[in-house]
């Protein structure tokens, strides 16, 4: 398809308990790079396939969460756009000015019916891969830990999700890829949502409580990665909620896990692509075991319970 609106996840702001124990985690166990920290405390990482500044900022709180995921829009005219269009739609939209992140340019910010903070932005500085753009190698060596190659969705939770989905598809031109049911076989219990050629970039979850973080995902690029990172899962003592195994919604394989304050992580390999053309896929309620779990055909309670 042609990327001329919104391209990809770009940014996510995740809140942590500790600080010093948090960088650690996400530079030794998780392998991100530090790009830098600004005057509010707040630290940058990027993962190293990614050419921009920074994918997950850090801000040291109280309570754990994430306080808004971000979009890279194609340039400053598409988000121009965007931003008039939401507001013809109903959103109110913020304008959060250039420079208020690191190395990154003027954003808009809106809130979903679920009460989760969206952000848009066209410009943040290209600080490259480690590898030339010029006749360059595969891959960067001596990288720690997991090393995901860049972010790449997440899954929040919340009330409105039929809000959500409309505001997605009809505003940001997302395309809805899966769904599960309800045992009712008409109400969304769970929808997933891309802006590119991946199984998704973003899912949501029908839930008793409105902005709510479920995971931020990461991605690896084979299973024999996901494997290997299992296993430094292990070798570190990190929590893990379930895997290595498979989704049935998607088929990417995955991990999750629980960052030292609680925040729930993924690693995520595969998925099919997807095309404007093909029609979503849905999952019964009958079926949601293996929807999610696809090995396991069950979920687990921390599952479905755990959010932040």
């Amino acid at each position: 398809m042609a990327m001329t609106g919104v391209l990809r996840p770009g940014h996510a702001q995740i809140r942590v308990l500790d600080m010093e124990e948090s960088v650690n985690f996400y530079t030794n166990v998780m392998g991100l790079l530090e790009t830098g920290r600004d005057s509010q405390g707040r630290v940058y990482f990027k993962a190293w396939d990614e050419r921009d500044h920074n994918s997950i900022v850090l801000r040291q709180a109280e309570r754990a969460g994430m306080d808004f995921f971000a979009f890279k829009v194609m340039n400053k005219a598409t988000l121009e756009k965007l931003d008039a269009d939401l507001n013809a739609y109903g959103v109110k939209t913020e304008r959060i000015p250039a420079g208020e992140m690191l190395e990154t340019g003027e954003r808009v910010r809106f809130k979903l019916p679920t009460g989760h903070s969206i952000e848009l932005y066209a410009e943040k500085t290209d600080v490259g891969n480690g590898m030339s753009y010029t006749n360059p190698e595969p891959w960067v060596p001596d990288l720690k830990g997991i090393a995901p190659s860049r972010l790449d969705h997440c899954l929040i939770y919340g009330g409105d999700i039929d809000g959500n989905r409309k505001l997605f598809e009809d505003v940001l031109g997302f395309n809805l890829v899966e769904r599960i049911k309800l045992e009712d076989g008409e109400t969304d219990l769970a929808t997933w949502f891309t802006c590119s050629t991946k199984a998704h970039d973003i899912a949501m979850v029908r839930h008793g409580e409105d902005d709510k973080m479920h995971h931020v995902s990461f991605r690896l690029d084979s299973w024999e990665q996901v494997l290997r990172a299992a296993d430094i899962m292990s070798m570190n003592r990190v929590s893990i909620d379930i895997g290595p195994t498979r989704h049935g919604v998607t088929r990417g394989t995955t991990i999750y896990f629980f960052d030292p304050s609680g925040n729930r992580l993924e690693t995520f390999c595969g998925g099919y692509d997807f095309y404007p053309d093909m029609h979503p896929v849905t999952w019964t309620w009958e079926e949601v075991g293996p929807a999610v779990f696809y090995h396991d055909r069950k979920l687990n309670d921390a599952f479905l319970s755990v959010v932040t």
